[in-house]
């Protein structure tokens, strides 16, 4: 597998990748995880019922599942989702039209543009390991939730197990490209993405920085044999 450098401008070298594999993505998705991946959004969105009532953003929305998620646990709830992909946002009206309560929006999510104290909640599937700077990501979250609010992350990590982690990354770092050019005409994406994951820190290690930001009550909770954490924290 031939490694993909880290791009010198990570902000404009993401929003061009997701722009290119919008229109696969979901198909994508569904592949690689054997469509467990709603199962993951759904319980991120069931770690917003802690947060007050009030509106929630989704960062990253992609396509839009889980602000529908979202939508199906709080259906009293506005949910903002917002992502920094044109072409993913083309993706989510369509599959989002007709849906109540869910406004689509155009926003970095290192420079959300929005009042501080202004959401119940915020979410983010897949999100943190394409941020340029995860800090200033993570601390954005905070800075629009409300206080008692809830800031739900779920991401890819590394394997806790030593065996698990290696035939993860075979399939990961081997399979998953072959099928990104087979599937989505695009290697070079999905050589990107499961070597995003090498660089990213561990779930321990992004926990600490979500505490870091200022915020409390940090828990995380691992799928598919701890390869995919979801980390939930009220402000």
């Amino acid at each position: 597998m031939t490694p993909v450098a880290p791009p010198p401008d990570k902000a404009r070298y993401v929003r061009s990748m997701f722009t290119r594999i919008a229109a696969r993505y979901d198909l994508m998705n569904a592949v690689m995880t054997g469509g467990r991946h709603h199962a993951w959004r759904r319980a991120a969105a069931g770690a917003t019922l802690a947060a007050p009532d009030g509106p929630i953003l989704d960062l990253a929305t992609g396509t839009g599942d889980l602000a529908l998620a979202v939508r199906a646990v709080r259906p009293g709830a506005r949910v903002v989702a917002a992502d920094f992909a044109e072409g993913m946002l083309r993706q989510a009206r369509a599959k989002l039209a007709g849906a109540r309560g869910v406004t689509l929006l155009q926003a970095d999510a290192l420079a959300l543009p929005f009042a501080d104290k202004t959401f119940a909640a915020v979410t983010s599937a897949f999100l943190l390991r394409n941020l340029a700077d995860l800090e200033r990501g993570l601390d954005e979250m905070r800075r629009v939730t409300v206080p008692g609010g809830r800031v739900v992350t779920l991401e890819i990590v590394g394997a806790r197990s030593a065996l698990w982690g290696r035939l993860f990354a075979v399939y990961f770092g081997r399979v998953v490209p072959a099928i990104g050019a087979l599937l989505a005409r695009d290697r070079e994406a999905y050589t990107y993405l499961p070597q995003s994951v090498d660089r990213f820190v561990t779930s321990d290690g992004l926990a600490r920085l979500m505490e870091r930001v200022g915020l409390r009550d940090v828990t995380v909770r691992r799928f598919a044999l701890g390869t995919v954490a979801l980390h939930a924290a009220t402000v």
